[in-house]
């Protein structure tokens, strides 16, 4: 099983196009062209009936004490956890890929609700919704792809991990407004086949990504 994700080199950093915030000089971060990547995979194992496509942020601080504040850091050795960039459930077996921006082309205050995706796929709900509930202008579900927005100030390169899975499940057992962990529990024990491309991204100017 083979996986290719257009224009992102495994673990080398990702283009502005992919992401969600782009470094701005005067002020930290404005918002990028959030394009989805394009992916294409082939030579799926025998028997795989749908597949599922995640990728995740692991290095997302734990705490927000420092979380792009001015004149401090997040710490290296804060606990990380996992941040959901794109959740994608009953992709077609016989779907090869997806085009770069099919799914999504620059950001929605207050989250997709029906991003496009390969007939018949189910898109989940990403962890920008958590992360903006707070926010009046921003707050919503954000459906599918959002892509890189780290911290500003923190002191480590984060790394985002695109995920194909080959399942034996003709429908996967989550519904409504499913989030990543969802999704893994209920692919336990119907994974025939899973590979990995990691892209870095960092929006600290002073580390490299």
């Amino acid at each position: 099983m083979r996986l290719k994700v257009e224009d992102i080199n495994n673990n080398e950093r990702m283009p502005e196009t992919f992401a969600f915030g782009v470094i701005d000089s005067a002020t930290h971060v404005r918002p990028g062209p959030n394009r989805n990547p394009a992916l294409r995979w082939d030579t799926l194992p025998e028997g795989t009936k749908t597949l599922v496509l995640i990728c995740v942020d692991p290095d997302v601080p734990t705490k927000p004490d420092d979380v792009n504040k001015e004149n401090r850091l997040v710490p290296e050795d804060l606990p990380r956890t996992n941040f959901y960039h794109w959740v994608m459930v009953d992709i077609p077996a016989d779907t090869n890929g997806i085009d770069e921006a099919a799914c999504s082309d620059g950001i929605t205050p207050g989250g997709k609700q029906d991003p496009p995706g390969p007939d018949g796929s189910r898109q989940g709900v990403n962890d920008y919704t958590s992360w903006f509930a707070g926010d009046k202008e921003m707050a919503g579900l954000y459906f599918g792809y959002d892509g890189p927005c780290p911290p500003w100030n923190d002191s480590i390169i984060h790394h985002y991990d695109f995920v194909l899975y080959a399942t034996e499940l003709a429908r996967c057992p989550v519904e409504g407004e499913f989030r990543g962990p969802d999704v893994e529990q209920a692919l336990a024990s119907h994974i025939l086949s899973e590979v990995h491309i990691t892209g870095t991204y960092s929006l600290n100017p002073d580390i490299s990504a």
